[in-house]
């Protein structure tokens, strides 16, 4: 059972965000209240795999991080010997759940049913990374780093999860270890004190509550990075298809999207007045090319204008102005990355546990007239 404690908490910080019906805590933000270009933490969505460590005052202070493995020289930080031994980085990037649109699949599909609100854009302060590997001097049979926290199954067995990045995306300039989030010390509701940021990749591989690094000469094999967990098929399946884990890979790269947040879905605006409508677009590696808007199901698109870049990973804000008669009126948002792949209007392929559902965003409301 779901600990009430953890579902107080949110109540408590996050009163506008919607609880989904599941054993562990998932809480999403509904679309509009996602208009900033840095989510304030109080509407940013909740996801957790198992039960939220309980950490005290005392456990904060004493918390360490330890980087073993394939190195010649293991080390454990403290929180602050990390603030002072390495240079401290700030990056603005997305964290979006890799089950972020699942609901909107035809076929069933995995169990955490977000519909749009599993992101957020943050603003990360922390440790490279591949700083804290350099000191503690890589083997040269490192492959893929191995991610330990204190959260339990939620059985209250076992971990809940242990995830792990590929050597070179560990090494990347923007992988961090945060220990801040917009400016404030990370909450424990958000994987405080530290947790691992990897822009582009899916929020599973921002490993909360982070104790140990391993350095791993294989892909990792903790918990849910085996099977079909955070994993899609090379070719299409369909359900019912007889599955294969060995034809699967680790997601490694976020899918392009795009959300309206202004107007809501459900509007009312007058006919005869310019109607902005505003949103954002972000993509994982690829950078985000265009975000296009469609009234007539998709037949024909329009451009948007898209805002300033705030960082790499940072979603951008796309805005514009429309003239519309009176009538019910639906809009779709579709974004595109400069590798050319655009957000499908329907589902994207299915896969058993429903990863990666890009398909457009739609909202409908009613233009009256005066």
């Amino acid at each position: 059972m779901q600990r009430m404690d953890e579902r107080l908490l949110v109540a408590r910080t996050k009163p506008d965000l919607v609880l989904l019906d599941t054993p562990e805590l998932n809480a999403e933000t509904p679309p509009h209240l996602l208009d900033d270009d840095i989510t304030p933490l109080d509407r940013l969505f909740a996801r957790n795999t198992g039960i939220m460590p309980s950490l005290p005052d005392s456990a904060i202070a004493d918390w360490t991080l330890t980087v073993d493995g394939c190195v010649r020289t293991p080390r454990t930080f403290t929180v602050a010997a990390l603030k002072q031994q390495f240079k401290p980085v700030t990056q603005v990037a997305v964290l979006e759940c890799a089950g972020n649109g699942r609901a909107f699949f035809r076929e069933h599909a995995g169990t955490v049913l977000w519909r749009y609100g599993a992101v957020g854009c943050v603003r990360w302060t922390g440790v490279r990374l591949a700083d804290l590997l350099q000191s503690c001097e890589l083997s040269p049979n490192a492959v893929y780093t191995g991610h330990y926290s204190t959260d339990l199954a939620i059985d209250g067995h076992g971990a809940a999860i242990s995830r792990g990045l590929p050597i070179a995306k560990a090494l990347a300039p923007e992988t961090l270890v945060a220990y801040a989030m917009n400016g404030e010390p990370l909450p424990a509701l958000h994987g405080g004190p530290l947790r691992l940021v990897a822009p582009g990749y899916p929020g599973s591989c921002f490993q909360k509550w982070l104790t140990r690094i391993a350095i791993r000469d294989r892909e990792h094999d903790g918990e849910r990075m085996q099977e079909f967990h955070y994993r899609l098929p090379r070719t299409p399946i369909r359900l019912g298809d007889a599955l294969d884990p060995s034809q699967f890979d680790v997601i490694t790269d976020m899918p392009v999207r795009s959300l309206i947040t202004f107007p809501h879905d459900g509007f009312r605006a007058p006919a005869g007045k310019p109607l902005a409508v505003r949103g954002h677009g972000w993509s994982g590696h690829a950078a985000l090319a265009r975000v296009e808007l469609s009234l007539d199901g998709g037949k024909s698109w329009r451009a948007t204008n898209l805002g300033p870049l705030p960082d790499r990973f940072a979603w951008r804000r796309f805005e514009t102005t429309l003239e519309l008669s009176p009538g019910r009126i639906e809009i779709m948002a579709r974004a595109t990355d400069a590798q050319g792949r655009a957000q499908p209007l329907d589902s994207a392929p299915w896969n058993p546990r429903g990863y990666c559902n890009n398909r457009v965003h739609r909202i409908a409301g009613e233009i009256f007239a005066p």
